[in-house]
């Protein structure tokens, strides 16, 4: 029972910081549409959601990181330690215990965000918006692939991920 409601607790905790985001950043995005945008900003806006899903709803959550922390989950599931329980959505997104290629990834991957996240919050709107928007499409890719995958693991027969455990 107790890894359950680790599980749980990991789940909630990453649902409420990617949920987090989007809310913050989707205020920020529509603000883009109380300016006179020209045809170019509608083509950045176009671009930026049409690359932003691609590359961090698709490729980013959905083909990576999404499966690996639905294992991570599953696994935590049936593996909790004080620790684990207490830092469930660290866990879960890889921050301890795991293989050290993917522990470097990932906090390299996190440097590489915040680093972007300080660099788009100088840009002036529309543009910041413009971004965003695509972070955004990103975002809620990510977060209903983190959704659907974590519901296989636990409801289908054979989810085949890893949790990548050293």
């Amino acid at each position: 029972m107790i890894g359950y409601i680790a599980a749980l607790w990991g789940f909630s905790g990453i649902f409420l910081l990617i949920g987090s985001a989007i809310y913050r950043l989707s205020d920020i995005g529509l603000q883009t549409f109380n300016y006179d945008l020209s045809w170019y900003h509608w083509a950045a806006l176009a671009f930026s959601v049409i690359f932003m899903g691609f590359a961090e709803g698709y490729r980013g959550f959905q083909q990576a990181w999404s499966p690996r922390v639905a294992a991570r989950i599953l696994y935590l599931s049936q593996n909790v330690s004080p620790v684990r329980f207490v830092f469930a959505p660290l866990f879960c997104m890889g921050f301890f215990s795991i293989v050290r290629k993917r522990m470097i990834v990932t906090y390299c991957l996190t440097l590489g965000i915040i680093s972007m996240v300080l660099l788009v919050h100088q840009l002036e709107q529309p543009w910041r918006g413009i971004v965003d928007l695509g972070v955004v499409t990103g975002l809620i890719w990510g977060l209903t692939s983190l959704l659907l995958f974590s519901i296989k693991a636990f409801f289908s027969e054979g989810f085949e991920h890893s949790p990548e455990m050293p």
